[in-house]
């Protein structure tokens, strides 16, 4: 570790940046939610660190030992409780595992597995991420004194909105079957939900009903193909 991130990490929390000193890992494949988070540990004094996948994020793991961990629990190669599951055994236990997930109804899933907490997409409230850490830290990290939890909202760049719809699009327009499919319409339908793209998430849950209830899938495709092109394009006008 160099001289600057020791520096970084042997600061103390306050009341104004109650995350200062932490690093947060995030496991989570959409750059618009990574972006999401980015921002709120910016605002929250906390140093940050991405992986996209699960590999990506057991090879940072044999490397680093973050202060935080937060998991999207739909992830390209596989369920982000997986992970929790690991880190609920591991050996220094991590601090705080959180699980993330447009999909509201997989909090069961994902503190049964040992995640700390549960967030739901969109997540956009500091006071709301910054509770979800402070909740679980010991008293040595908390910041010292009452404060105000802070009601302010972010709004990641919507660059990254266009570039999650560009690589979901390439995704499907490779005619992808099984479980690729069913990660399409995961995937999308978290994205929609963070960006409060109401028609998209509604087009990508009909996929995924298509696809639970063995109904043919191709007009819901169609559907989420022209969506997908229709938002390209007016990134390009913009």
């Amino acid at each position: 570790m160099d001289d600057f991130n020791n520096y970084i990490m042997s600061r103390r929390p306050t009341a104004s940046r109650p995350l200062l000193g932490l690093t947060v890992l995030v496991v989570e494949d959409s750059l618009f939610s990574s972006e999401a988070i980015r921002l709120l540990c910016l605002r929250s004094g906390a140093r940050i660190r991405r992986a996209d996948c699960l590999s990506s994020a057991r090879k940072h793991l044999r490397v680093y030992r973050p202060s935080v961990v937060v998991v999207d629990l739909g992830l390209p190669d596989g369920s982000g409780a997986e992970l929790i599951a690991e880190l609920a055994i591991a050996r220094p236990q991590i601090d705080v595992v959180l699980a993330i997930s447009g999909d509201a109804g997989r909090e069961v899933e994902a503190i049964g597995a040992g995640a700390n907490g549960f967030l739901p997409k969109p997540i956009e409230c500091l006071g709301v991420f910054q509770q979800a850490i402070l909740a679980h830290l010991p008293k040595t990290a908390q910041p010292p004194g009452p404060r105000v939890v802070p009601r302010d909202l972010i709004t990641p760049d919507p660059i990254a909105f266009r570039d999650d719809i560009a690589h979901v699009a390439d995704v499907l327009r490779a005619r992808p079957k099984g479980k690729t499919l069913d990660y399409v319409a995961q995937f999308t339908s978290g994205v929609a939900r963070s960006a409060h793209d109401a028609p998209l998430e509604a087009a990508a849950a009909a996929l995924a009903k298509d696809r639970a209830t063995g109904r043919p899938v191709r007009g819901g495709v169609q559907r989420l193909n022209g969506m997908f092109e229709e938002r390209l394009a007016e990134g390009e006008v913009i």
